[in-house]
């Protein structure tokens, strides 16, 4: 199949008629029928078919168990409401890379895999990179059977309604001792490529980011009948807040976002006993994101201080700095023709590949790559992405740059699994 049918056939998959983005939310129907999707496309490819212990699907060319396997793949799962590409885009990108490979007649001296890791958006239970954080063993067996999502239900529980046996979830060194390298094609998720005039970049660093969740408590009342100055409102101290985290943000040269809300009762009529914000922020170093953060919740407590509010603030999750492998970062750049200036791309920013002006892209959006970096060599392509918008149905990458990412990465796996 070439790129395009295959983008084709998924597209449908898990998208909203009334917004036109995706809700392909973990262990839901969306999700299975995009897992089906990958076990065609490996099927039909003549590869080996796995599901691992913690739900990631991987397709095998060659023995599995060798070791020195290069991998490759993304997620197929979404934020709500989110775009096309985030994710899918190097799921499919990694079969039209096979196909090439194929077309060009090469010999595999490795093994090769392609992957589709499980809930790496987190949109279920709130919590980004299941799939490859209990692979890896960042996130412990007891941590994950506390998940929970909106309606209670736990992970353990969603995946055996979706047919798979939860009780075998835990870390998998044998498995990421088989690997190699592992790079993944991403679509670039900001401007950089655009701004520069390139199709494909190669990653360097992800911004340390985490989650952290304030709980607002006051004292719920009617909103017609209670006087302003009887209310504790903790609607007040929470919107406050949010003002108080763009300020933080903008002062450090940081991003700061509270972009999902929980109100108690919830009434239109109802003065709110909680409100609960979580706080999603990142910035090119740790102790910006300290400051951050910090400022940020001096900044709430003084609010909540105010309005006779108690507040609760809970780090959710957190991962620092990752620099990706130099080595096979400048193999990557090697491979596709070019070589990287030593300091470039540090994850403040965008390096400059010698001559050749391709971008080293720093970026502060996690990924699978991330979480697995701790364990294994791991580097990331991006795709040009025009108008720099993800986690949105206005997501967008041209075909012919699709196209060119598909070429890029048959051309390092090429260079990484066929010496």
């Amino acid at each position: 199949m070439t790129f395009h049918s295959m983008w084709a056939e998924l597209l449908p998959i898990g998208r909203s008629s009334a917004s036109g983005g995706y809700r392909r939310f973990a262990w839901t129907g969306a999700d299975a029928d995009c897992r089906a999707w990958f076990k065609a496309q490996a099927e039909s490819r003549g590869l080996t078919y796995e599901l691992d212990r913690n739900g990631n699907q991987w397709a095998w060319l060659g023995d599995p168990t060798a070791g020195d396997a290069v991998v490759t793949g993304s997620h197929l799962d979404s934020v709500p409401d989110g775009g096309a590409f985030d994710g899918p885009l190097g799921v499919v990108s990694s079969f039209a890379a096979l196909d090439e490979l194929r077309a060009r007649q090469v010999t595999f001296t490795k093994p090769l895999a392609l992957v589709n890791f499980g809930d790496e958006e987190g949109a279920r239970f709130g919590l980004a990179c299941v799939g490859s954080r209990l692979a890896a063993g960042q996130l412990t067996v007891e941590q994950a059977h506390r998940l929970t999502d909106a309606d209670g239900i736990t992970l353990p529980q969603a995946m055996e309604r979706a047919g798979y046996d939860a009780g075998t979830i835990g870390p998998d060194p044998e498995r990421l001792a088989r690997i190699g390298a592992f790079v993944e094609l991403h679509v670039e998720q900001g401007r950089a490529l655009d701004l520069s005039g390139d199709r494909v970049g190669i990653a360097s660093a992800i911004w340390p980011h985490g989650r952290w969740r304030f709980d607002f408590r006051g004292e719920a009342n009617h909103a017609g009948t209670t006087r302003l100055a009887d209310r504790r409102d903790p609607m007040l101290s929470y919107a406050e807040t949010v003002l108080a985290a763009r300020r933080e943000a903008r002062l450090a040269g940081a991003v700061a976002t509270f972009g999902k809300i929980s109100v108690e009762p919830n009434g239109v009529n109802a003065i709110p006993s909680l409100v609960r914000g979580w706080l999603d922020s990142r910035a090119a170093d740790q102790q910006t994101l300290d400051t951050v953060v910090t400022g940020v919740e001096k900044a709430a407590r003084e609010y909540a201080d105010a309005h006779g509010i108690e507040l609760d603030v809970v780090r959710e999750s957190f991962t620092p700095v990752v620099e990706f492998d130099h080595a096979l970062r400048d193999e990557l750049a090697r491979i596709l023709g070019r070589d990287t200036d030593t300091g470039a791309g540090a994850g403040t920013g965008t390096g400059k590949v010698a001559d050749l002006k391709v971008p080293v892209l720093g970026t502060g959006a996690g990924h699978d790559a991330g979480i697995l970096s701790g364990t294994i060599p791991t580097a990331m392509l991006f795709v040009r992405n025009p108008t720099g918008v993800s986690h949105s149905p206005a997501e967008y990458a041209a075909e012919d740059d699709c196209v060119a990412g598909v070429t890029a990465l048959a051309d390092v796996l090429e260079g990484l699994a066929c010496r």
